[in-house]
């Protein structure tokens, strides 16, 4: 793969998921400064509402961009995700009332949920095989970089601009980064192919320097449009794989929200200093960082599959050592190293969702999962914050860990399914 398109492929990639990670940390940064601004109005109960709102939003954004971008192309839909997500963000700073914030947040959320499975599915269609995870990784790195990045703003800009001016460099993308994706990204090779645009592709596959295998014709009832590329999640013998990597989803989801809300408050009931116990959001952020990069790196030579199983089960190891109160560069090293398989694991959900569909429909397949995920990440903070508020934070610990169990087992079910289908495929196995 030649250096500069390469690259222009995979920074505007993470350029995409960065604003994803961004936005999930900078509400709570701003939220004390919205409630203190009265000309808008928002009350505390209504500034949870709007997290909600926003959440609800990715969700529907996750579940209908995955099947529109195999039906409309990669390209198209990235762009449109960021251009919504952009102009929302520039209605959310002007806002007038609550209504008016609220319903941007909530628009803003439909870009967003788009906006990353479809880069995902994006990265890995133009990835060489051998590098495929570990692209992905790099990638999801942006994730974590937008929760430090977050914190940042939250304690320079803000003070100085206000809350408003976080949301106007929202905007920013609109006019620069949309520009840079109509030159540089092209459309993915797999698309073309399903859609009769073999010359292109072609030229694609030149400019990139993809292997031979990837211009190899769909196979038949492969050029699918929206719902069919649905259906196809649940025939062929796919439907239980699809709904383990649901649930997985779900669980990697709940435990990536659920811990990034609420482990310092957890910490800080466990007897921690609150100093202490803000850092550790930090440490597990930088240690997400470490553990995308491993995880892809050992999923390009095992599977990844075989990794996300092992990932969730030390994830669950780790989350139910937090409720060990141990000397403090110990406890910085238990979070660190969780870090780095807690928000890894679920990025390796989408990659081996990816892994196991054509590049037809790889875009709806991980789009479903990043999507029925997201319920977790809306069930994650409830359940932290009820067992915080009952004063039962080892419960807390033993929830997200049976959540890291959960997880692993998902993942093992999946893992033994595709086996034994690539096993049938190849008449290794008789069919049932």
């Amino acid at each position: 793969m030649s250096a500069k398109p390469a690259a222009a492929v995979v920074v505007l990639c993470w350029v995409f998921v960065l604003l994803d990670g961004l936005d999930l940390f900078i509400y709570g940064a701003v939220l004390p400064h919205i409630l203190d601004d009265h000309s808008v109005g928002i009350t505390a109960a209504q500034g949870g509402a709007i997290g909600s709102y926003t959440t609800f939003g990715m969700l529907v954004g996750a579940l209908v961009a995955g099947t529109v971008s195999d039906a409309i192309g990669r390209k198209k839909t990235i762009i449109a995700c960021v251009t919504l997500f952009s102009l929302a963000s520039a209605v959310t700073a002007v806002a007038p009332s609550a209504g008016a914030f609220g319903g941007a947040r909530l628009v803003a959320g439909l870009g967003l949920g788009g906006l990353l499975p479809t880069a995902i599915a994006y990265i890995m269609d133009h990835a060489p095989a051998a590098r495929r995870n570990l692209m992905v990784g790099v990638v999801m790195t942006a994730h974590q970089a937008g929760g430090i990045l977050a914190a940042a703003l939250g304690l320079t800009m803000v003070p100085a601009l206000g809350w408003r001016s976080v949301f106007w460099l929202g905007a920013v993308p609109l006019v620069i980064v949309v520009p840079l994706a109509l030159r540089y990204l092209p459309e993915s090779v797999g698309f073309l192919l399903a859609k009769g645009r073999r010359d292109e592709a072609e030229a694609v596959a030149r400019r990139y320097h993809l292997p031979p295998e990837a211009l190899a014709e769909p196979a038949e009832g492969a050029r699918t449009g929206a719902w069919q590329s649905l259906r196809t999640l649940f025939t062929g013998g796919r439907w239980p794989t699809t709904l383990l990597f649901w649930c997985a989803s779900f669980a990697g989801l709940l435990l990536v929200y659920g811990v990034s809300t609420w482990l310092p408050e957890m910490m800080r009931d466990n007897g921690y200093e609150l100093g202490s116990a803000v850092s550790f959001l930090l440490v597990i952020n930088l240690g997400g960082i470490v553990g995308l990069l491993t995880a892809g790196r050992l999923s390009d030579h095992f599977g990844p599959l075989r990794v996300t199983v092992i990932w969730f089960a030390l994830t669950a190891i780790g989350c139910a050592l937090f409720a060990v109160h141990m000397p403090l560069p110990l406890t910085y090293v238990v979070v660190f190293l969780t870090g780095a398989l807690l928000f890894s694991a679920q990025t390796m959900v989408y990659a081996s969702v990816g892994s196991v569909h054509t590049p037809q429909t790889r875009a709806t397949a991980v789009g479903w999962v990043a999507g029925m995920g997201r319920f977790g990440a809306v069930f994650g903070p409830w359940l932290g914050g009820t067992l915080v508020a009952a004063g039962a934070t080892t419960w807390g610990f033993a929830a997200f860990a049976i959540a890291g169990v959960v997880g692993a087992v998902m993942m093992a079910g999946a893992l033994l399914l595709n086996t034994r289908r690539h096993a049938v495929e190849q008449g290794l196995a008789p069919r049932d």
